[in-house]
């Protein structure tokens, strides 16, 4: 059974890693994916696999801190498709540097992409899901929402803010029967990290790859995530298994952090 049948899903930073695992899955169950990125080759790549799937997927450049080329984006879904079931916003960035070596203007630059692409995206689809009296808003935050190590004071600040969000759109939504939750991914081998793993881990004088095994060593199960094991997490909060459950933050990290 299809659980995502003739339902529409927007995934931001759909061109790699958790973004593009989300909408693989999605196609896969059924559903009309709207791929949002600023990467348009590898967008149009995402939505192409997503159509040999066998559903219909269409590729949208979407620079998140912008409100009118998101706002343009949805308009254009909705006169498609006629409705919005699920948004998924995964696009991020994590730049790994060091506290002191912090310039404001990057600082600035991942809270734009990592929080306010959020906000701007969830304020886009609320009044659609507000009318239809349906539907999910899924935000990746990250465990560095809920922890941190060195070289992340502006991803852990703007991942804890996503986790403070969710909960406050949650919170407007669920009079109108929709959902809000956030997904905190451990560490998840997509290009991303790997780029972290190999700037961080240089500053302790290790290269990316030991910096990836001794951060698999340090969860419980021994391993990092693979993206689809996230995106699976993704699709039970969109489906109707997890209607009574909103305003979550739910760590998908192999028992690293458990509160």
């Amino acid at each position: 059974m299809k659980r995502f049948e003739n339902k529409v899903v927007l995934v931001t930073g759909a061109a790699n890693g958790i973004g593009k695992a989300c909408a693989h899955r999605f196609a896969q169950e059924g559903a009309f994916v709207a791929c949002l990125d600023v990467t348009d080759a590898l967008n149009e790549e995402v939505a192409a696999e997503c159509r040999a799937f066998g559903g219909d997927a269409i590729a949208f450049y979407c620079n998140v801190t912008d409100a009118e080329n998101i706002n343009g984006v949805v308009k254009t879904v909705m006169e498609k498709w006629g409705r919005v079931d699920v948004l998924v916003g995964s696009a991020g960035i994590y730049t790994g540097t060091p506290l002191v070596d912090l310039p404001q203007k990057q600082w600035q630059r991942t809270i734009d992409i990592n929080l306010t692409g959020v906000f701007l995206t969830n304020q886009a689809v609320a009044p659609i899901m507000m009318a239809q009296k349906s539907g999910s808003i899924i935000n990746i935050s990250s465990m560095a929402g809920k922890t941190s190590w060195v070289a992340s004071a502006e991803y852990s600040a703007s991942k804890s803010g996503v986790i403070g969000l969710t909960r406050s759109v949650a919170m407007e939504l669920a009079p109108y029967g929709a959902t809000a939750n956030s997904v905190c991914p451990g560490n998840t081998l997509t290009d991303m990290v790997r780029g972290v793993a190999s700037k961080v881990g240089s500053l302790d004088g290790m290269s990316g790859e030991d910096w990836l095994k001794m951060r698999a060593n340090d969860c419980p199960m021994k391993r990092l995530a693979e993206p689809w094991e996230i995106a699976g997490v993704v699709a039970f909060l969109a489906s109707e298994d997890s209607r009574y459950l909103t305003g979550q933050a739910i760590e998908v990290d192999g028992g690293l952090i458990m509160s």
